[in-house]
């Protein structure tokens, strides 16, 4: 499986898993060259080493690349990266029909006509181009977010032949044709077949076949009636109903011949929902698409095909014939040429041998013409066909005539009823007249003779490897075999439960009182399964296969485990598990946390600054608030993580909310301003304090020594005062401490106030 962040051939780069298909996984990509997303679908490395797979594949592939239409999905390339095998689409957003249908329930008639069409129109361009899907099924439908739909996957139905059809990467058993579950030639029939059954699924909701396995399935395509979709819901168009019953005839010859043909009958219902289209036989209802294995495919042709001749075709057909020749429920003779079992019947024909002979009848005078049933008891239905060559004076004429084939059909089985009554009458007249003596006494003996030997039976040993245990077992007494020793042994190559030894060989003669010993599957022997959580991917591969595992990869995201590294697995290390089992292994994606850019909420409001971390998946933490002188009010000053730094989604960012500028408190500066002149004499030349006063209290202190008549300038100032008011004085103080201010004049004390902030 590629990784997200792989490049292929240097430009597409792998985004996601867009999802998984039998042969192929689709990724969304990036197309770096012409910067677009497309869809690229990847062949498993299963079939990347099969070369003749890959050269089909390639060739299908550019092949399909040349379809350009509206209902397909366009190719645009296809590639090879050093063994990696893929083709470059475009990408559809949407949802597959298998998925619409699950999540709508079944679809209005309108809406399934429409889809039909549009599914039909796709088949039509690809059909004109000779190129057959072989795998049409709601899966591989895709309906856009417009409601077109795209049909995909060409190129790798087409490159799938029969032998890759049993690989078990081909095909839903659901959808597939007759032909195709017989491993027979498959055409544009095929397609049309698919298409009719997806239709059936789109107006019932559920699909006709369900069964407890895949070969369950694939026979009653071969097989079985399809149930009329109006049985489910009648208010089903009656037009729509007969056209899904044509597409899905059990013979090619007897559908649409062409996509064009279909489209034409789908637009007449859409144009008249009330128009009367075809009649055709029915068929049964739903379970999921599932993939089949070559052992199922084998399973198929052998119980369809490799009866024996007296239990087919005299035990059940002629002794139930004969038994309900007056019977309403007897098997009648349907549209295709085939026997069918009445529906109210509890009888169960077993018609392999007379559908052959039918069909051999068909080929030579029937091949391309569409065959008009007869008359019959029972549920009969006349089949009206609307080909161009089909000649309606006809139908009148043959109403009552005998279907050739079933006439010859029943001549040979009375031929052969005839020749084993002759036998029985002849052994049982030569027992009475003694021509045998078989283990004992003849009838009409006196005793029985000692040298007779019991007469011992032969067989020829039929081919039972790689059948089931008891297929195995039912074909060799079917053959006669009734002393059968079956063991069971571990075996690594041998599907589990399947043969695969015989103690005869195929076609050898062997006497039936013989011990036939075969030996079946345990299933491969049990290992140690290596414990590789921990490692990194491309160790723990290494390991697991060392063992004999097989690799399956899961991802998930992991908080704790380091991205490319094992989280878990499946079966757990340490256990024991059969060899060649699939190990899934999850691989850590690392931490489901994105890198985001951390954003800038300086200046926004608490409110603005939450959302702009929501929207980039981060968390607002812890929320402050501080005074400040420039930033508003209820902004943001600050954040924890600068912007613009990456982080993990899911980061914590702190941020700081202004309360605006702190309110400052007022004070006031007292300036204090005067003069004094010494009056008396008797201080003449002696040492003075001057003290300013303000409000009773020193403020300062000024010395000057004294000449009389000279006038002083005292000044002071008286800081953070609280409000403005308040007196002031000079005193004068000589050496001792007296106040001497008598002494002195004093002029106008000023006081002037200076407000400041603080």
């Amino acid at each position: 499986m590629l990784k997200p962040g792989m490049i292929l051939c240097d430009r597409y780069e792998i985004l996601d898993v867009v999802g998984a298909g039998g042969m192929s996984i689709v990724y969304k990509a990036r197309c770096h060259r012409l910067n677009r997303n497309v869809a690229i679908k990847v062949l498993k490395p299963e079939f990347s080493n099969d070369k003749n797979f890959v050269t089909k594949f390639r060739i299908e592939a550019q092949a399909s690349a040349g379809l350009t239409h509206p209902n397909i999905v366009n190719v645009y390339d296809v590639y090879d990266d050093d063994g990696i095998y893929f083709i470059v689409m475009e990408l559809i957003e949407g949802i597959t029909l298998k998925e619409y249908i699950q999540e709508n329930g079944r679809l209005p008639m309108d809406k399934a006509i429409d889809f039909s069409i549009q599914i039909a129109s796709g088949l039509e361009a690809a059909h004109e181009n000779h190129i057959i899907h072989r795998d049409i099924k709601p899966q591989n439908i895709i309906v856009s977010k417009n409601g077109i739909l795209k049909v995909t996957d060409f190129g790798i139905a087409k490159a799938a032949t029969s032998n890759t059809l049993t690989s078990g990467a081909m095909g839903s058993v659901h959808y597939i044709s007759p032909e195709q579950a017989r491993g027979g030639y498959s055409d544009e029939r095929s397609d049309i077949y698919s298409l009719g059954i997806t239709m059936y699924e789109m107006v019932t909701g559920r699909v006709p076949f369900e069964g407890d396995n895949n070969v369950a399935v694939a026979l009653m395509h071969i097989q079985n009636d399809i149930i009329p979709p109006r049985q489910y819901y009648p208010d089903i168009y009656s037009s729509i109903e007969k056209i899904i019953l044509k597409a899905t005839q059990k013979k090619p010859e007897r559908r649409y011949l062409t996509a064009s043909a279909l489209i034409a009958d789908l637009k007449r219902v859409q144009n008249n929902p009330n128009i009367d289209i075809v009649v055709a036989p029915t068929s049964i209802t739903n379970s999921p698409t599932q993939e089949w294995t070559k052992e199922d495919v084998k399973a198929i042709r052998d119980q369809s095909n490799s009866k024996d001749v007296y239990d087919e075709f005299y035990g059940n057909q002629y002794a139930n014939s004969q038994l309900n020749a007056f019977n309403t429920n007897q098997p009648f003779q349907n549209e295709m040429g085939e026997l069918r079992q009445n529906p109210s019947s509890q009888i169960q024909v077993n018609n392999g041998k007379i559908n052959q002979l039918l069909e051999e009848e068909e080929w030579e005078d029937d091949y391309e013409e569409e065959y008009e049933p007869q008359p019959k008891r029972g549920n009969l239905k006349k089949v009206q066909d609307y080909d161009e060559d089909y000649d309606d004076d006809d139908d009148d004429d043959d109403d009552d005539e005998i279907d050739p084939s079933l006439k010859k059909a029943v001549t040979i089985a009375g031929a052969v009823a005839a020749i084993i009554v002759f036998l029985i009458i002849v052994i049982i007249f030569g027992k009475i007249m003694g021509w045998f003596k078989i283990g004992g006494n003849g009838i009409g003996s006196t005793k029985a003779s000692t040298t007779e030997m019991a007469v011992e039976e032969d067989g020829v040993m039929p081919d039972v490897v790689n059948l089931s245990e008891d297929a195995a077992i039912s074909e060799l007494k079917k053959a006669g075999f009734e002393n059968v020793k079956v063991t069971h042994e571990t075996n690594q190559e041998a599907t589990e439960g399947y043969v695969f030894y015989q103690s005869f060989r195929k076609g050898e003669v062997v006497k039936l009182a013989n011990e036939i010993e075969i030996k079946v599957s345990a299933g491969a022997e049990e290992i140690d399964v290596p414990d590789v959580t921990g490692l990194e991917d491309d160790q723990a591969c290494t390991i697991l296969m060392e063992a004999g595992f097989e690799i399956g990869h899961a991802f998930e995201f992991d908080e704790e485990v380091e991205k490319d590294k094992v989280i878990k697995q499946s079966p757990e290390g340490n256990t024991k598990a059969k060899a060649g089992t699939k190990v899934i292994i999850t691989i850590s994606n690392g931490s489901e946390k994105k890198k985001v850019q951390v954003p800038d909420i300086h200046n926004v409001t608490e409110e603005q600054a939450r959302r702009f971390l929501e929207d980039k998946k981060l968390v607002a933490g812890n929320v402050t608030h501080e005074k400040h002188d420039t930033v508003p009010k209820g902004m943001v000053i600050s954040q924890s993580i600068p912007a613009m730094n990456e982080v993990d989604e899911g980061t914590t960012i702190d941020f700081v909310i202004s309360d605006g500028p702190e309110e400052k408190k007022k004070v006031y500066t007292a300036n204090i301003t005067g003069t004094i002149s010494c009056i008396d004499e008797s201080v003449e030349g002696s040492a003075v304090t001057v003290q300013v006063c303000y409000n009773g209290d020193v403020v300062y202190s000024m010395d000057i020594t004294v000449t009389v008549g000279t006038a002083y300038s005292v000044s002071a100032s008286v800081p953070e005062l609280e409000e403005q008011g308040g007196s002031a004085d000079f005193i004068i103080v000589d050496a001792a401490g007296n106040d001497i201010t008598s002494f002195f004049n004093k002029g106008a004390i000023n006081i002037s106030y200076v407000e400041e902030e603080q």
